[in-house]
């Protein structure tokens, strides 16, 4: 299973990134796990603008879903002609929030660009090669956290969450969490919203995740401190997720 960071930003894009967008590939299937707004710019470099072959969208706040509303036009009107219909896995409402970012009626335009597979609980599902564990994480909003299997290898993903153990559910014994940082350690930070460097450590130590990948730090955060408050917390191999880099999960 490979990974390519496609947008790694938190809440608004960063002056060399957009928002979360995480690309997966395993035997020539592309799932792209968030579609934030800026993404789409270096998806382009990643796979190319049609690459995609499904997307699952883990919740609706702007920086994880918003470049679907812009990405519609790419597949629908692109000179080499229409893509294929692009299956778009989310929460419960994901196709009434995009009907009301446009303002007008889009039935057509979406009938003809996205088959929706709206989620409302937490279930598992297969999208080609890969098996996907959805969770409800402890965020505001409906919010999933996905446990992606493919390959004999695992990558668990926080999307965006507060403290919850689902989380050590999600990433157990896996090989890369790919994880939330969002907060800074003694900062007032708001509760069950999102993490801090520290605790997103804690959880990869506590289940046990090989690797881990943090993600969604916001721009104006400072990342050598996030990263040295996980690097107290946890043993293993930590990375910060950079626009276009690919891994080996």
């Amino acid at each position: 299973m490979k990974l390519t960071i496609v947008g790694a930003s938190g809440t608004f894009p960063g002056p060399r990134s957009g928002c979360s967008s995480y690309l997966l590939e395993q035997d020539g299937f592309r799932l792209l796990l968030d579609v934030g707004n800026g993404s789409t710019g270096a998806l382009q470099e990643a796979c190319g603008l049609l690459g995609p072959d499904a997307v699952i969208v883990s919740h609706l706040h702007g920086d994880h879903y918003l470049d679907l509303i812009t990405y519609t036009y790419a597949r629908r009107y692109h000179p080499e002609g229409q893509a294929a219909m692009l299956p778009v896995y989310g929460p419960s409402n994901i196709r009434e929030q995009i009907v009301g970012a446009f303002g007008r009626n889009v039935d057509d335009l979406l009938a003809e660009t996205y088959e929706f597979h709206p989620i409302d609980r937490d279930q598992k599902v297969a999208v080609g090669p890969f098996e996907v564990d959805l969770r409800r994480v402890n965020h505001p909003v409906e919010t999933y956290g996905m446990r992606v299997s493919a390959g004999g290898r695992i990558l668990a993903y926080s999307a965006d969450s507060g403290e919850c153990s689902t989380l050590i559910d999600l990433a157990k014994d896996v090989d890369v969490f790919l994880c939330e940082a969002s907060y800074l350690d003694g900062d007032d930070n708001p509760p069950d919203v999102h993490l801090t460097g520290k605790q997103a450590a804690r959880f990869a130590a506590s289940a046990d995740a090989r690797r881990l990948m943090l993600t969604h730090l916001v721009p104006w955060g400072d990342e050598t401190r996030t990263l040295a408050e996980a690097n107290g917390g946890y043993e293993g191999e930590i990375v910060v997720a950079r626009p276009l880099d690919m891994h080996d999960v």
